[in-house]
């Protein structure tokens, strides 16, 4: 049998998954990081991003947006603030986010939030983004 580490992800909601699986690469802060079995212990806070493991030798996607991954030698455990698999993901509410924030962002009115619509535009594209990844891969259906 391989040698796999056990990945959880949780949110304020629910439960998403837990699985045992090959390889793990998440969207850090700082930039991206990968873990593989055995790896050393560490805590990294998650940035707005594809989460991505391997199981049975195919890639598998989740949407995230902020939150924490801890690290240990047998486990990876996500507390996000969202979490969404890529089959879970509405492409159309991805762009119609999108294109508010964009609105938003173009409104010279009053004192729009500047940072929160940009942070919105991210999440919609980076949504879009996992669940075309995801496809690609053959993971996931249109």
């Amino acid at each position: 049998m391989a040698n796999l580490i056990k990945l959880e992800i949780v949110t304020p909601d629910r439960n998403l998954l837990t699985e045992e699986v090959e390889y793990v690469g998440a969207p850090g802060v700082s930039g991206e990081f990968g873990v593989l079995p055995n790896h050393v212990p560490f805590l990294s806070a998650l940035g707005i991003g594809s989460l991505f493991f391997k199981q049975n030798g195919k890639r598998y996607y989740v949407f995230v947006s902020g939150g924490f991954a801890e690290v240990t030698p047998t486990k990876v455990t996500v507390l996000a603030e969202v979490a969404e698999k890529a089959d879970e993901i509405s492409v159309e509410r991805a762009k119609k986010a999108r294109e508010k924030a964009e609105r938003r962002i173009a409104q010279e009115k009053e004192q729009i939030d500047y940072t929160r619509a940009k942070a919105a535009m991210a999440r919609a594209f980076h949504r879009m983004k996992c669940r075309d990844s995801a496809v690609s891969a053959g993971t996931c259906s249109l």
